[in-house]
């Protein structure tokens, strides 16, 4: 940025601190336009799926997408301009979603909706990643994508091992029970396991023998106990990103107690003064002979 005119780094640094900041008021206010826009431009186009609505107000809905369309534009241009690596943005997850958002508007120029309806359909639909942009103004969600983040391999582990419970009760379903129930097939036994351990019980295909019968109430209490793991790993690591968000690792210098609020002063055990870079006002005031209360 340093090689750039001074009025235009100016209007670059002015620009950044309103687009990808939220500390001034002019900032938290293009947030809040920003957040009614994504979500009005959402209605849009779940409206826009209602065929009453769409015969009736099909026009207003087209003009309101492009306006919406050209806007969200417009801010990605802007969020471009103002970072010296705008293509590390593109390839970040917020700014992926930010060309899905905007995206299918444009290519449907070039699909014609009478040949392509299924397409334009589904280009409709992804416009609805908009949402997802939500999660870029709340605090709150970088500690939920952080969590996932660490809960991954375990959930990831988890999966695997009840892919292969549900491989093991359908195969052994289907060697039980005759074509006549339903299992006509392994892939059929495997969707009835998927169905019975998340104990959904669509219904459409049951066992019919004692013995089958009894597998699947020996699957349904398995299903009770499995689904409690993942919703358990999440929560450990949703309360420890927490609180690595509110505490601190740093050790006090006078008795190395860990686990201080981030905003702390002092040691919550012997009292240490824990900024290390200005001086404690205790001792200020000690040097300048003063006396504190008591």
């Amino acid at each position: 940025m340093s090689s750039l005119p001074p009025d235009r780094l100016d209007l670059r640094t002015r620009l950044f601190q309103i687009v990808f900041e939220s500390d001034t008021r002019l900032a938290k206010g293009f947030d809040i336009l920003l957040i009614t826009l994504i979500l009005l431009s959402v209605a849009v186009v779940m409206l826009d799926s209602v065929a009453s609505l769409r015969q009736h107000y099909g026009s207003w809905f087209y003009a309101l997408e492009w306006g919406f369309t050209l806007l969200f534009s417009v801010e990605l241009a802007v969020r471009l301009y103002c970072l010296d690596r705008p293509l590390r943005y593109l390839k970040s997850f917020y700014g992926m979603i930010d060309v899905l958002s905007i995206l299918p508007t444009w290519l449907s120029l070039l699909i014609p909706g009478a040949q392509s309806l299924l397409v334009v359909r589904i280009l409709r639909v992804l416009r609805l990643f908009r949402v997802l942009r939500l999660v870029e103004f709340l605090g709150e969600g970088n500690i939920l994508l952080q969590s996932l983040r660490r809960s991954a391999r375990k959930i990831l582990l988890f999966l695997a091992t009840v892919l292969m419970l549900v491989t093991i009760f359908g195969s052994l379903i289907y060697l039980i029970e005759p074509p006549e129930a339903g299992f006509t097939s392994i892939p059929k036994a495997l969707y009835w396991a998927i169905v019975t351990l998340t104990t959904v019980g669509y219904g459409d295909i049951t066992p019919i023998t004692p013995f089958g019968q009894f597998i699947s109430a020996l699957v349904m209490v398995m299903g009770y106990a499995i689904l409690a793991v993942p919703t358990g790993v999440f929560s450990a690591e949703m309360m420890r990103s927490i609180r690595e968000e509110r505490y601190s690792d740093e050790a006090c210098p006078g008795c190395g107690q860990e686990g201080h609020e981030r905003d702390a002063r002092y040691c919550r055990r012997c009292g240490t003064w824990l900024d290390e870079e200005t001086q404690d006002p205790r001792r200020q005031r000690d040097a300048n002979g003063e006396t504190g209360p008591g």
